[in-house]
């Protein structure tokens, strides 16, 4: 029955009056919801008719089962509502409704998609730091286990009890000099031949490292806190383990036998100073001399006399390096001294730095006094600082986690993340250990060693720190925020800065200011501290070395006297 009969009908008994005012009262008539269109979608009309027979039969059926008494008149009423209403709905647009639905719907699933996308990056991000950080702590907790307990009576025929059980001697602490007995004897740990390949016979290979002993100055404290494991040894190369709060001291236990020259290219002034050094050690020190290829070459082609230096031919002799030289001298500035670090992806031997450069923050010794400089060196003990290295890892988004198959980056100064040739901002997603710190947006971020707060990182706006200080430098390149300040991070954390999928360009990294690699979207760069670090030897001690270096080579706080003009009590 349609609704226009509906209307006209009459109602036949108060009965079924009843039962539709009830029906109308306890009854929604609410449209259901506006579905989105597929095909032969029925029209609003047929949706009408079918709700409006629909509503009949359970009308005569209630009707059937209770006499309720109402009025027609209410019935038709609510029904004629009910009528214009879903009429109502057949003139609205329902098409264009539903075009706008599906489009929202879709810009919606594109939003959830990149969501998601971010959501699983980032907690790749965090597996990855998590993971770096477990092997670091396992890394650290092997060399906990290893290290050396103290140091004894320096027995040479027992040296496997002597490795297990060296303790250090607690100090005195009404003690004024240092009793001498605050430190490691290397040769207690030295294997009589070094392992490796058997030596060509046309190379004069050394058959044992120089043994020496690091101890730590007590400068006349009666406290007794100078007594720390600072250093450990493995087959006599030096790995650092907790820090000293004292000055680090070097003594030859025998005596040194190799030197290794590294020397500034394209200078007549120190190709000279080379060749005059290496005649001289060997003709009054008897030492043996290992030169790079390169001035191998210059310097057989001067003289045939200097027959007796060493080199090496290829990247495989250049790893055995730290096991025969004993001692490294440069000549140059502290690019010199970065060259040299580079060569050792391991231990590094001591390095006797000469200034023949321009600023030399890390080459305190002066070239005319090479002589008494090499003898106080040779013959011990002298001061070093341990200079720590940052361990760099390049992840690429498409190597699925795993690392690129080139060796771990080792920097002495910083590595720089910039935006090269792009005209947009570096945007950068970094984190400490499993912790996220932020986001960079500007020209680049430098991750910096202590010994390179005086390079880079001090152009940007870093603090100047001293190189035994533990810690890593976290300094932005122009940043996007003025609230963007430096960070100083403590030394045992693992950093990773990941370029995200969102960036607008790419980013470049560079190690020391070489070696250039492009970051595309999704790829990472891990840091952390090297084990390895750099000793520098020291012309007086740590600290008066680098206070000299700031105030000579930087002009630190430089300004005249103020008069006395003034008044005077």
């Amino acid at each position: 029955m349609s609704l226009d009969e509906l209307a006209d009908k009459e109602a036949s008994s108060p009965e079924e009056i009843q039962l539709v005012q009830s029906d109308a009262k306890f009854r929604s008539f609410s449209p259901p919801p506006i579905p989105i269109p597929v095909p032969a979608a029925p029209s609003i009309r047929s949706l009408v008719d079918s709700v409006s027979d629909e509503r009949l039969d359970v009308m005569a059926s209630h009707q059937s089962e209770n006499g309720s008494i109402s009025t027609a008149s209410s019935t038709v009423s609510s029904l004629e509502a009910e009528k214009a209403a879903y009429e109502f709905l057949a003139q609205t647009p329902i098409k264009s409704t539903d075009a706008h639905l599906v489009e929202f719907s879709e810009a919606m699933r594109t939003v959830a998609k990149a969501l998601r996308r971010v959501a699983e990056g980032k907690a790749a991000a965090q597996a990855e730091a998590a993971e770096w950080k477990h092997k670091y702590e396992l890394e650290m907790a092997h060399k906990q286990q290893s290290k050396i307990k103290g140091c004894g009576s320096c027995i040479s025929n027992d040296l496997d009890k002597l490795a297990s059980q060296l303790t250090l001697d607690t100090a005195a602490s009404d003690q004024l000099g240092c009793c001498g007995k605050h430190g490691i004897c290397s040769h207690e740990v030295l294997q009589d031949k070094v392992p490796g390949p058997i030596p060509r016979p046309n190379h004069k290979m050394v058959g044992r490292k120089a043994s020496f002993k690091l101890s730590w100055g007590c400068n006349g404290d009666k406290n007794g806190q100078h007594k720390h494991d600072f250093v450990s040894f493995e087959k006599g190369d030096i790995t650092t383990a907790e820090r000293s709060n004292k000055q680090i001291l070097l003594k030859w236990e025998s005596q040194p036998q190799t030197v290794l020259f590294i020397t500034k290219p394209n200078s007549n002034s120190v190709r000279v100073l080379c060749a005059e050094m290496v005649r001289w050690l060997k003709e009054h020190k008897n030492i043996n001399v290992f030169v790079e290829p390169r001035v191998s070459k210059e310097l057989l082609t001067e003289d045939s006399s200097y027959n007796f230096i060493q080199t090496w031919d290829n990247d495989e002799e250049i790893k055995l390096l730290h096991t025969k030289v004993d001692l490294i001298v440069t000549l140059g500035g502290d690019g010199t001294v970065l060259w040299a670090a580079s060569l050792f992806k391991g231990p590094v031997p001591p390095v006797v730095a000469f200034s023949l450069g321009s600023l030399g923050f890390m080459t305190p010794f002066p070239s005319e006094q090479y002589r008494d400089c090499l003898d106080n060196v040779l013959n011990g003990p002298f001061s070093i600082t341990l200079r720590n290295r940052l361990q760099c890892h390049v992840i690429r988004d498409a190597a699925k986690d795993e690392l690129v198959t080139e060796e771990p980056i080792l920097v002495l100064n910083e590595v720089t993340i910039d935006r090269g040739i792009s005209s947009y901002l570096t945007y950068l997603e970094c984190y400490c250990d499993s912790s996220f710190v932020t986001c960079v947006q500007g020209d680049g971020l430098i991750i910096s060693t202590t010994s390179g707060s005086t390079a880079y990182s001090l152009a940007a706006g870093g603090s100047m720190v001293h190189p035994q200080v533990p810690g890593i430098l976290f300094t932005p390149i122009c940043p996007h925020s003025l609230s963007f300040r430096p960070l100083i991070l403590p030394e045992y954390v693992t950093l990773r800065v990941q370029v995200p999928y969102n960036s607008r360009g790419s980013a470049w990294a560079s190690f020391d200011g070489k070696d250039r690699k492009q970051l595309s979207p999704g790829d990472a760069l891990i840091c952390s501290i090297s084990p390895w670090p750099v000793p520098t030897a020291c012309l007086m001690d740590s600290t008066t070395d680098f206070l000299r270096s700031i105030h000579e080579g930087l002009h630190w706080n430089l300004r005249k006297s103020q008069s006395f003009d003034g008044p005077r009590d």
